[in-house]
C-alpha cells in the first residue's frame, strides 16, 4: 500500500512536472516580446556608468529584479485565486502598454528634439567624466531607474504568464510562475552583463602583446568585436520593438473575439494558394497581430499625448 503510494505520488509529481515544463515554455514563447525590450532597455540603463562599476551595477539591479518578482508571483497568484475574471482585462492592458511602449519608440524623434537627447548623452558623459560629480549617487540614481523599468516589464511577463496557466491548479501556476520569474532574470541579466561588457572584452583583445598568427587573429577579433557591439545593440532595440508589437498586437487580437476569427480566416484563405500558401499562412497571424500592435500603439500614444496637453492646459490656466 505504501509502495502503490509512493508510486502514485511519484507519478503525481512527474505529470506536475511536466505540465510545468509545457506551460513554462508556452509562457516563455508569449514573453518573448518583452524580454527582447527588457534586454535591450537594461543594457541601455547601465551605459553611462564607468566599466569598472558596470558588473557591479548590473547586478545590483538584478537583486531589484527578484525583489520585484517576489512581489509579483504572490499578487500574480491572489488575483488568479480570488479575483480570476481580472485576468483577461489585465491581459489586454499589458498588451496595450506593450504597444504604446514600442510606438512611443517609433515616434521617439517626433516627440523629441535631437537637441534634448544630444543634452541627456552630454548629461550622462559629463557626469562619467566630473571627477567632483558623486558617482555613488549617479549609480544609485541609474540602478532606480533601471529596477522601475523591471518592475513594468517583469509585471508585464508575469501577466501574460499568469494568462497562459490560468487554468492550471495552483501548485502548477506557482511552479510556472517562479520557473519563469528565475529564468528570466538569470538570463536577462546574464546576457545584459555579457553585453556591457562585450567592448572591453574587443579591447583587450585588440592590445594581446606578442607576435604570430594566433595573436594577430586575436587582435583582428577583437577589432571586430568593437565594431558589431554598437550594432549588437541597435539590432537588439530593433527587434525588441518589433517583437513587442507582435506579442501585444497578439494579446489584444486573442481578446476581442471579433479580429481573433477574422485574423484565421485570413490565414485559411491564403493557406489555399500555391507553392507559398503553407508559409503565409504561418506569417500572416503574426503580421496582422504585429499590424493591430501598431494601430493600438498609436492610438494609446495619441491619448496620452493629448491628455496630457490638456492637463498642462488646465494646470496653468
Amino acid at each position: 500500500m505504501a509502495g502503490s503510494s509512493l508510486l502514485a505520488l511519484i507519478d503525481d509529481i512527474a505529470t506536475l512536472l511536466d505540465d510545468v515544463a509545457g506551460m513554462t515554455k508556452v509562457a516563455a514563447r508569449k514573453t518573448a516580446g518583452v524580454l527582447g525590450d527588457d534586454l535591450a532597455l537594461n543594457a541601455e540603463q547601465v551605459s553611462g556608468v564607468k566599466a569598472d562599476r558596470e558588473l557591479p551595477v548590473v547586478w545590483a539591479v538584478a537583486k531589484g529584479s527578484l525583489v520585484n518578482k517576489t512581489i509579483l508571483v504572490p499578487a500574480a497568484l491572489a488575483i488568479s485565486y480570488f479575483i480570476p475574471w481580472l485576468i483577461t482585462p489585465l491581459l489586454m492592458l499589458g498588451g496595450l502598454f506593450l504597444c504604446f511602449e514600442g510606438f512611443e519608440k517609433l515616434a521617439h524623434k517626433y516627440l523629441h528634439s535631437a537637441e534634448e537627447d544630444e543634452a541627456h548623452r552630454a548629461e550622462l558623459k559629463a557626469a562619467v567624466d566630473n571627477s567632483e560629480v558623486d558617482m555613488v549617487a549617479f549609480e544609485k540614481d541609474k540602478i532606480k531607474g533601471a529596477i522601475r523599468t523591471d518592475f513594468i516589464l517583469s509585471a508585464e511577463i508575469i501577466v501574460i504568464t499568469l494568462g497562459t496557466v490560468a487554468g492550471a491548479t495552483l501548485l502548477t501556476q506557482l511552479s510556472v510562475l517562479v520557473g519563469i520569474a528565475l529564468i528570466i532574470t538569470v538570463g536577462v541579466y546574464g546576457l545584459v552583463a555579457g553585453i556591457v561588457k562585450l567592448d572591453d572584452a574587443g579591447l583587450y583583445l585588440t592590445r594581446k602583446p606578442g607576435e604570430g598568427a594566433w595573436v594577430d587573429f586575436q587582435r583582428g577579433f577583437g577589432r571586430r568585436i568593437l565594431i558589431a557591439a554598437p550594432w549588437l545593440m541597435k539590432t537588439l532595440a530593433v527587434v525588441g520593438t518589433a517583437a513587442m508589437f507582435m506579442v501585444g498586437g497578439g494579446i489584444l487580437t486573442h481578446g476581442i473575439e471579433y479580429l481573433h476569427h477574422a485574423i484565421a480566416s485570413a490565414a485559411q484563405s491564403v493557406a489555399a494558394w500555391p507553392v507559398v500558401g503553407g508559409f503565409l499562412s504561418v506569417l500572416t497571424p503574426t503580421l496582422l497581430d504585429a499590424v493591430v500592435g501598431i494601430l493600438a500603439g498609436a492610438v494609446v500614444l495619441i491619448i496620452i499625448t493629448l491628455g496630457k496637453k490638456v492637463f498642462s492646459k488646465s494646470a496653468t490656466a
